[in-house]
């Protein structure tokens, strides 16, 4: 909790009482005066005359800082009212003018000019933002649809805003080589940086800084800075990250919306790179929980190898559909079925069927196992320095059991896991990722028994062949090296495209990425993997 600061709680539900009698109220006197008994109930979208009413009667209220009226004229007022206040009680925010601008149906944008003071120091504060003016459910009124980012654009909902000292010292993150990490030049950097600041500022030997800030919901989530009005003395924190790398992946993202990738060095588990491009800012690169696709088959591959049922020599037909407990299965659209593949050619020419058909010869343990053993996944036990997923893959019963092999059914991951799969089968050995060294805290990191040399061997064949005649082929044209890969895509309900999904290696940097609605595999997150492979370590 930020030191000095207490929680705003307001009278949300005396704010409904009163607003509901004043309705009552309301609905009496015109009731005198209809000759019918009751006042007209207007009912569709707002006028433009009443958008531009409801509107400038927040503003006012707001303005005004009479934080309970402003509320009234939205359809929450119990949680509008409680922001509202914090905004002048907790936030320290004064001075505000609201100019709107022209309504876009009953859409209206506005700009936010106003002071943050506190200790004896202020400084100006400008957004903007909009809001939109609907009809309230049960009162037909025109109401301001409540949300918290009418109040500043960042703001979710549980959030809130305070100024005050600042809850961990400032932290100036460096990469690998001393090169200064800032969110301006790294914009997928600043959720990273705001975590690493709540976790190690202090040890990182600052001083705190007066600040406004976000304060997110949840009680580890780490506080959004957004103005600072007294610099506190910066601790110097050192990342695994590559200034090279890290912007060759916010480059790559940028390309492709709604998209993740993370690079780590193979042969230690360090972070190189984490960049998300999302509307949402969320690091989905670090916390996204989705189906892999075929990027999975690379446990798959090795549960086949590790438990004996075949090799990568060996035979896995890619027949033109395969069926398991009342569900069929299928390949991409346009493959050529062939009756007298090898494991090798089934992976690298990503045949679905060929690993459903392995189903019966699997145990219901063994993905499960050879993901929690060998590859250090699914045991929520990984310390990477700040919050992350480390993969799920739960041992399922049903269709489920022969979805999960193509990385459908139960499977979940995010890049970072699907990085560190590929690292782990192109070294046979598993090594926690990490974005801050584990001496700087002495955290346990988790640990893994990893793979024999000949099945290292078998997945790295396998996933050369991916990348230099597989499907991987056209992405991974023109890279030199020792590389490999493998290509996935998801198919999830409700969406019209798959999530496109890439992992790949050249020498010592894995690479994954996910693009939501992204496609196949080479079709988005592909060339996001391809360029930060470009880039190097």
């Amino acid at each position: 909790m930020r030191k000095g600061v207490k929680a705003s709680v307001v009278g949300g539900v005396f704010a409904v009482l009163v607003g509901g009698a004043g309705y009552g109220a309301f609905n009496v006197v015109a009731a005198l005066h209809d000759p019918d008994g009751a006042a007209a109930v207007k009912t569709g979208p707002p006028s433009a005359d009443e958008v531009k009413e409801t509107s400038a009667k927040f503003f006012a209220a707001w303005e005004q800082g009479r934080a309970t009226t402003a509320a009234s004229y939205t359809n929450f007022p119990g949680e509008a009212g409680a922001l509202l206040t914090a905004y002048g009680r907790d936030a320290h925010i004064t001075g505000v003018k609201v100019t709107p601008g022209a309504a876009s149906g009953a859409t209206v944008p506005f700009s936010v000019r106003a002071t943050v003071s506190y200790g004896g120091r202020s400084e100006p504060l400008a957004y903007r933002s909009t809001l939109t003016v609907v009809r309230g459910a049960s009162t037909h009124r025109p109401l301001v649809d409540w949300q918290p980012s009418v109040v500043h654009p960042q703001l979710k909902k549980g959030d809130t805003l305070v100024t005050g000292e600042s809850a961990a010292a400032p932290i100036e993150a460096v990469d690998r080589d001393g090169t200064v990490l800032t969110k301006d030049k790294y914009p997928s950097l600043g959720p990273i940086l705001d975590e690493l600041r709540a976790k190690y500022g202090d040890e990182a030997g600052g001083s705190p800084s007066i600040e406004l800030s976000i304060r997110h919901a949840g009680t580890n989530a780490a506080e959004t800075p957004l103005i600072t009005l007294a610099k506190g003395r910066a601790g110097r924190l050192r990342t695994t990250l590559s200034a090279k790398a890290q912007a060759a992946a916010e480059r790559a993202v940028q390309q492709y919306t709604e998209s993740s990738v993370v690079a780590v060095k193979a042969s230690t588990g360090e972070v190189l790179a984490v960049a998300n491009h999302r509307n949402d800012g969320f690091n989905a690169a670090f916390l996204g929980r989705l189906a892999p696709g075929s990027t999975m088959k690379i446990i798959s591959a090795a549960t086949l190898i590790d438990n004996g049922i075949t090799t990568a020599n060996g035979s896995a037909p890619c027949t033109p559909d395969a069926m398991w407990e009342g569900q069929t299965f299928h390949n991409l659209k346009g493959m050529t079925p062939n009756r007298q593949a090898t494991l090798s050619e089934s992976f690298a020419r990503s045949c679905n069927t060929a690993f459903i058909k392995f189903t019966d010869n699997v145990k219901v343990e063994s993905l499960t196992e050879e993901a929690e053993k060998r590859f250090g996944l699914g045991q929520d036990n990984w310390k990477v320095g700040i919050p992350s997923f480390d993969g799920s893959v739960p041992a399922s019963g049903g269709p489920d059991k022969a979805a999960n092999l193509i990385g459908q059914g139960q499977v979940q991951m995010c890049p970072l896991n699907m990085a560190s799969v590929t690292a782990t089968a192109m070294t046979g050995v598993f090594r926690q990722p990490v974005i801050v060294a584990q001496t700087l805290d002495d955290r346990q990191l988790a640990r893994a028994k990893g793979l024999s040399a000949t099945t290292t061997a078998q997945l790295r064949q396998m996933m050369s062949r991916t990348a230099t005649t597989g499907t991987g082929a056209a992405v991974m044209s023109g890279l030199t090296g020792s590389i490999g890969a493998k290509t996935g895509s998801a198919e999830v309900d409700g969406q019209a495209k798959s999530n496109s999904w890439f992992t790949g290696y050249r020498n010592d940097v894995a690479a994954a990425a996910m693009t939501q609605e992204g496609g196949h595999g080479g079709d988005a997150a592909g060339p996001i993997v391809a360029a930060v492979l470009r880039a190097g370590g």
